[in-house]
């Protein structure tokens, strides 16, 4: 009975806060939500890596091995999308391949890990998130527009971000206190924003091919958390971290992945990346309770 009750307390309140944003985004359609994305992107994200990673408790190898973990379950849901875009004889493989690859670890998956394994499933997971940051702005816009420009990466504050944590932590440094209270209040501020942002998102994004978004989104939806439990066992990892890379594996797509392709990709291919959003994320409010429990149960 006490892992039903903690996996209510770890799920409610983000499925809940998602619930807020999909009522204010029925109840004002035109409601403007470029203010979070432009403060998500440019303060609270960098603020939240900058917290969850120097903050929490966890050390350089941690943070490097998580890292590296996640880049493997990333180039094993490569290996798995490339082939379901291919079956679903789908004519431009490579813009559509950022939803099966490109999980919501930033979105949905942070505030998961952070309720259900408290500041050190914070850390682990920001690591995570860390890597798919990164590939939003590289691989992912490389992937919508078909060009690579390193011009990106060195414009996006994260990646400082990134750099300046991996720094601390090498260097065992400690961060004055008024830093950390700071990225604190902007981190909580910044999960608050963005899955309210989700929730608005769901209402506004649709499903423009059913069938391919449900096989993309089952393929997304149930690989992942197998390539992530693999992923566990091929590297013997345990307790709550290996409870994070499952929980990280195991996202639905990110939304982040619709607003590149808007950027940079046709309209026919945003819609089959927003169809592949909305579908999988829907989903995952039936996977991720089925998810999380197991990682409660197994990996605490």
């Amino acid at each position: 009975m006490q892992i039903y009750i903690k996996l209510f307390e770890v799920l409610f309140p983000v499925f809940f806060v998602i619930g807020i944003g999909y009522y204010l985004g029925k109840k004002n359609p035109k409601i403007d939500t470029s203010f979070i994305t432009n403060f998500a992107a440019n303060i609270g994200t960098p603020a939240m890596i900058i917290y969850a990673v120097t903050s929490t408790g966890i050390n350089f190898e941690t943070f490097k091995d998580y890292f590296w973990y996640y880049l493997l379950a990333i180039t094993a849901f490569a290996f798995v999308g490339i082939p379901t875009l291919y079956i679903l004889k789908t004519k431009d493989i490579i813009r559509e391949l950022p939803p099966l690859i490109m999980p919501n670890t930033g979105n949905m998956g942070v505030p998961i890990c952070l309720f259900a394994y408290g500041t050190e499933g914070l850390g682990v997971s920001a690591s995570i998130t860390s890597i798919i940051i990164l590939f939003h702005f590289t691989v992912g816009v490389f992937l919508a527009d078909r060009k690579f420009n390193l011009y990106i990466i060195f414009k996006n504050p994260p990646f400082y971000a990134i750099l300046f944590s991996a720094i601390v932590l090498y260097y065992n440094l400690t961060l004055p206190t008024v830093i950390i209270n700071t990225t604190e209040w902007l981190m909580y501020a910044t999960i608050f924003l963005i899955l309210m942002s989700l929730g608005i998102a769901l209402v506004r994004l649709k499903v423009f091919s059913f069938g391919k978004a449900i096989i993309c989104s089952l393929s997304r939806m149930l690989l992942g958390p197998l390539i992530g439990f693999l992923l566990i066992l091929y590297f013997k990892l345990d307790g709550f971290a290996a409870g994070v890379l499952l929980i990280q594996c195991s996202m639905p797509s990110a939304v982040l992945n619709y607003l590149v392709a808007s950027m940079y990709s046709p309209k026919k291919i945003v819609d089959s990346v927003a169809s592949t959003i909305v579908v999988s994320t829907l989903m995952s409010f039936v996977t991720i309770p089925i998810v999380v429990y197991f990682a409660l149960r197994y990996f605490s």
